[in-house]
């Protein structure tokens, strides 16, 4: 799939939540709930009538679908044969529409953003091995702006999908062979939960696991998920986690809500005690110099290729947020308000992720 539908199809979802966000800003959550809120209650779908994850179709990336969004590589990078790894990644919120609180299995438009997203995402691990991409019934955008049973419902399915999906990757994956997940934004939110669900079977297993751009709280989270925050670049078994934000950052429009909510430890969440564990450098709440990023994806002048241009974007982490500095690339006018750069949080450090991700395979195999 070529990059200029990537980043034809990411600069309009982009635009979409951008403009919901400065609602946010100048009117209050309301008028996104007005907006996004589908009509009627949340409806349970008839009994087995998911998708069927024995099947291709109801996959983005599996290793035996040729040419998959997930083989994607930026222009200049050699392609090499995959790792040992199975990986397992979970694609973001990309249902926009009111009409329903849960996505098709496949819809026009969504589906064709997931494609796209999942290539500019879970190709950054496609040099540790043969990756799995689930479609699922994602939650509708409205589920992130109310916290009611309509919501909790359809976050239910969606994660219902999300493990069924993962029960079928178990059954492929050979029984000693490691294994490395990563999610973003929805995608990181059903991560957590099925990192504290399937605990005894990741143990011994787990590379690593990327949970981006939705917070885990250090206390109210970490000590049921099975695995600790990574404190250094070659350790194993362990969770990586990051938002993205410019200096100064203003995170309330995520972490309002949140932080009232309580943890799988049963405790109130805390803004104060969020995890930040910095792509470049590998370790928790860590700095690093752009000299250490190993790539950021870079769109073309004309939006037909995308390279990867090292050592230009730094980052540090500063009170569970992760402040990127240096020579910021010109991502257009999409980062949002409250220097949100939470569509870039892969974009920004593709380079240092698959780096990340080659490091502590190799650690895992010694």
């Amino acid at each position: 799939m070529c990059a200029r539908r990537f980043l034809v199809a990411l600069t309009i979802l982009t635009l979409v939540v951008v403009v919901g966000a400065f609602a946010i800003f100048q009117f209050g959550g309301s008028i996104l709930r007005r907006e996004f809120t589908p009509q009627g209650h949340f409806v349970a779908p008839p009994p087995r009538s998911g998708p069927d994850y024995s099947k291709a179709e109801s996959w983005i990336a599996r290793p035996d679908i040729p040419h998959n969004a997930a083989g994607w590589l930026p222009q200049g990078i050699e392609r090499t044969a995959p790792g040992p790894a199975a990986i397992f990644y979970i694609h973001p919120t990309t249902y926009l529409k009111a009409d329903r609180w849960n996505a098709p299995v496949y819809e026009k438009e969504s589906g064709a953003t997931d494609q796209l997203i999942t290539q500019s995402q879970a190709s950054a691990f496609n040099s540790a091995g043969e990756i799995w991409a689930p479609r699922y019934r994602q939650a509708a955008y409205a589920a992130f702006l109310l916290d009611s049973r309509d919501a909790r419902q359809a976050l239910d399915l969606a994660y219902s999908d999300v493990s069924a999906a993962f029960d079928e990757f178990l059954k492929h994956a050979g029984p000693d062979q490691p294994i490395i997940l990563a999610g973003h934004s929805q995608g990181a939110l059903h991560l957590i939960r099925l990192l504290q669900a399937h605990k005894a079977q990741l143990k011994g297993r787990l590379v690593a696991a990327y949970v981006v751009g939705w917070p885990i709280d250090l206390k109210a989270d970490l000590p049921a998920l099975g695995a600790p925050a990574c404190t250094a670049p070659t350790e194993t078994g362990c969770i990586l986690s990051w938002m993205t934000f410019g200096d100064p950052p203003n995170p309330w429009l995520i972490l309002d809500n949140w932080q009232k909510t309580k943890g799988y430890m049963s405790e109130v969440r805390r803004k104060t005690q969020i995890l930040c564990v910095n792509p470049i450098s590998g370790t928790k709440g860590s700095a690093a110099p752009p000299g250490g990023n190993a790539g950021t994806l870079i769109p073309g002048a004309d939006f037909t290729t995308a390279t990867l241009a090292s050592g230009i974007v730094g980052a540090h982490c500063d009170k569970g947020l992760l402040i990127v500095d240096g020579d910021l690339p010109k991502l257009g006018p999409y980062v949002l308000p409250g220097n949100n750069y939470h569509v870039y949080d892969y974009a920004l450090f593709w380079g240092a992720i698959r780096r990340d991700a080659e490091r502590r395979l190799a650690a895992w195999q010694h």
